[in-house]
């Protein structure tokens, strides 16, 4: 009977062990959780997927330039352009958004798409997502002498590739190649160029501080030789389900063609206070934690 007990136990020590032994390789080449904080770094799109059915709505502002001091509150005084946005995941790769940002009244429709995704074994070494989106300037022209531009002359697109890696718990890099494309980019709308085609090419960094808060940067040297580059740095928190980010930045434009075409100013001369309120919805069965 001794026997027979210890047999018995020693078979189940060893399917224990076997079956640790596999969940722990299995869990090796599960994806890298939260390279960045929310699918928005600052202005720019990450590669931080959504799960199915749930929805990531977010608050974006940015304010005056910093050089009107205290007379004008640092910029606040200045008004601010807000954009909302709605993201809502198809599944777990793919999703579609809109938004719409006060600076000429643009509504954008978007999508993203997770290409590939850092497993924590390095087998993939990388994430890799594309985005792209069209959009339209609704704001009246009455005023204007000449007839309004029509519905296709007010029309916007863009493009871009969002490749990132979490090189440590602390350190996560994103390279972000951009284009921008305006069918008539008029001197009557809130942008600098006069240019059809814009090219960038976006940095996005994050240092993480504590459990949940990081440092952030955003560089996007405009490649469009008559434009300024957008510099931003900033501050990410996560509380109470939220992720808050609060930053200072060159540019005041928010959607993603306004951010090459909208000019920036000279970092330290022309910074501008921004902030974001980013929130997850999860619908579906919650898998990520923002």
């Amino acid at each position: 009977m001794m026997k027979k007990l210890a047999v018995f136990a020693f078979l189940m020590i060893s399917f224990s062990s076997f079956a640790q032994l596999e969940r722990k390789l299995e869990n090796e080449n599960q994806p890298v959780d939260l390279i960045f904080h929310a699918p928005r770094h600052i202005n720019i799109l990450t590669v931080e997927p959504l799960d199915k059915k749930s929805m990531h709505f977010a608050i974006m502002h940015t304010f005056g330039t910093l050089n009107g001091g205290i007379e004008n509150l640092f910029g606040l005084d200045n008004g601010a352009n807000i954009q909302f946005s709605f993201e809502f995941a198809l599944n777990d790769k793919l999703s579609a958004g809109i938004s719409r940002s006060s600076r000429d009244k643009v509504y954008n429709l978007y999508g993203r798409y997770l290409l590939l995704e850092q497993t924590q074994n390095d087998k993939m070494p990388f994430s890799l997502s594309l985005a792209g989106g069209a959009g339209v300037n609704t704001s009246r022209y009455d005023f204007l002498p000449e007839p309004a531009p029509n519905f296709s002359e007010r029309s916007s697109y863009f493009g871009q590739v969002m490749l990132a890696r979490k090189f440590s718990e602390k350190i996560s890099l994103q390279l972000t190649p951009m284009m921008a494309y305006f069918v008539d980019p008029r001197s009557v709308y809130q942008i600098e160029g006069d240019q059809n085609f814009y090219l960038a090419l976006g940095l996005s960094g994050k240092f993480k501080v504590t459990d949940r808060s990081s440092l952030t940067l955003q560089y996007i040297p405009n490649l469009n030789s008559d434009l300024r580059s957008n510099v931003g740095i900033g501050w990410d928190v996560e509380a109470g389900g939220h992720v808050f980010q609060m930053y200072f930045v060159t540019s005041q434009a928010l959607n993603e063609q306004y951010l090459l075409a909208g000019g920036n100013g000279v970092p330290g001369e022309e910074f501008r206070l921004g902030f974001n309120v980013n929130r997850i919805f999860a619908i579906g069965q919650k898998k990520r934690k923002y």
